[in-house]
């Protein structure tokens, strides 16, 4: 069962050793943090499972630490003496990722091989070691722990695998703590970690109102772009949190925010109550009836890019050109296909030049190298299918410009020099400049800033 659910912020500046005059601004904070790990540990857990953004995290899995002991110190904020070691509750971890492979969750142990191959992390990171350090000043001592990174899935593959962990813990009988660490908008302030963005204080508000509610479900509704806008860190972490309450209707929530240095620190303490009905069943229906609602609307190039995609993945029966489609075999152009999951880049791949014989097979080759050949991603699974969106950009003829003739919002940018070329479309999100625009495609291309690159602009035909 989970005894109890908690979200913690992680700055080092909240630990005294390091945070010194400035926790006179972090008072708030301090009494909230306290007040929880306090009701947690009185909880009685059998384990405490940590969820860091600060970890091994991935695009397209979760990843959770696989040594016997755990440790981690926080000698890198200038305080030497805070390490500490406890035992990882290995029977549960496997318990949960068992589950997750039977549905469908991504999940990597982060192995000692791994570690050395890829470099990865093999020590608990700041994300659990500042909440731990508040735990443990409430008198934690010899509890097991688990470490698990968080990875960038869709909201619904985050809340289910919390569901998996409180069905793990009730497959092997543990009493279960859940401690969120993230923190909040890091756009609250000019002289914050980013510049003050209005969509800072509207993301942080929200999400505490959904909390001092009780209403969990509304935090999976959030807008990617209020998110992204706010510069958080914090929202896959609890949406795991919240899936690891389903169907508890909370007993007791502690909430205190606060945000003096440009970020917000949101602490939030959930004591379950009595067990009522799973949200599982309205999000796989919502998903479902959003799947449908999505197909009703694309167009016929998207379609026609989705249905090659999924023949491709399927094998399924190869998709026929649609009687309005006839035309593409009579056209040649270059195309972009761009695939989203959950409102993150899944794949994209295009061509600057046609380089098929017609337009129709410009697209399906692009579309299939989009989903399975990005080498950013992993190859676009059958389970992922309903959950992609796609676009597809015709490319007009590219000309020669200056960059004073350039507009982000309508052409997109080819930059090059001794035989290496970047391009980036138009109207992305979050590129809103020409000296952005040009930087992001120099620095697809390996080209220097400084090198006498040549600039082509070209206009597209976007069909969502």
């Amino acid at each position: 069962m989970i005894s109890y659910g908690a979200l913690m912020p992680h700055p080092p500046v909240l630990v005294k050793e390091i945070g010194g005059g400035r926790l006179r601004e972090l008072q708030t904070s301090l009494e909230a943090l306290s007040a929880i790990s306090s009701e947690l540990l009185a909880s009685e857990p059998d384990c405490i499972v940590f969820l860091t953004p600060h970890g091994n995290v991935f695009q397209d899995s979760l990843s959770y630490l696989t040594a016997a002991h755990l440790t981690g110190d926080l000698s890198d904020f200038g305080w030497s003496d805070s390490g500490t070691s406890l035992e990882n509750d290995l029977q549960l971890m496997q318990t949960i990722a068992e589950l997750a492979e039977t549905k469908g969750l991504p999940l990597l142990a982060v192995t000692s091989d791994l570690i050395v191959r890829y470099h990865l992390k093999e020590y608990l990171d700041h994300g659990i070691i500042v909440p731990l350090y508040f735990l443990q000043q409430a008198g934690m001592r010899d509890i097991p722990i688990l470490a698990i990174s968080v990875g960038l899935l869709t909201n619904e593959e985050l809340y289910l695998f919390g569901k998996t962990i409180q069905d793990a813990s009730d497959q092997i009988g543990r009493r279960i703590a859940i401690l969120a660490s993230g923190d909040m908008s890091h756009a609250l302030k000019e002289e914050g970690p980013y510049r003050f963005h209005p969509d800072g204080p509207r993301f942080d508000e929200t999400v505490k109102e959904a909390f001092d509610r009780g209403d969990f479900a509304s935090l999976m509704d959030i807008p990617s772009q209020l998110r992204e806008n706010a510069r958080e860190c914090g929202y896959p972490s609890l949406l795991i949190l919240i899936g690891a309450l389903d169907g508890y209707t909370p007993d007791k929530i502690i909430t205190s925010y606060e945000g003096p240095f440009g970020v917000g620190y949101l602490c939030v303490g959930i004591k379950p109550g009595q067990k009522t009905e799973s949200m599982i069943p309205v999000l796989q229906r919502r998903k479902a009836e959003l799947t449908a609602t999505r197909r009703a609307q694309e167009g016929l190039l998207v379609r026609w890019a989705r249905l090659n995609l999924e023949h491709a993945v399927t094998g399924l029966k190869a998709p026929e050109l649609e009687a309005e489609l006839q035309d593409l075999k009579t056209q040649r152009a270059a195309a972009f296909v761009s695939i989203k999951k959950g409102g993150s880049l899944r794949g994209c791949i295009g061509t600057i030049l046609p380089a098929y014989k017609d337009l129709a097979e410009e697209i399906s080759h692009n579309a299939l190298a989009a989903g399975l050949q990005d080498p950013r991603f992993a190859p676009v699974t059958a389970a992922e299918l309903a959950d992609l969106e796609y676009s597809v950009d015709v490319l007009g003829e590219p000309e020669r410009c200056e960059r004073e003739e350039l507009d982000p919002r309508r052409y997109g940018v080819i930059v090059s020099h001794k035989g290496r070329r970047g391009l980036l479309l138009p109207d992305l999100e979050g590129v809103d400049t020409v000296e952005e625009q040009l930087r992001i495609a120099c620095q697809k291309a390996g080209i220097s800033p400084h090198e006498p690159y040549a600039i082509e602009r070209f206009e597209v035909t976007r069909h969502k």
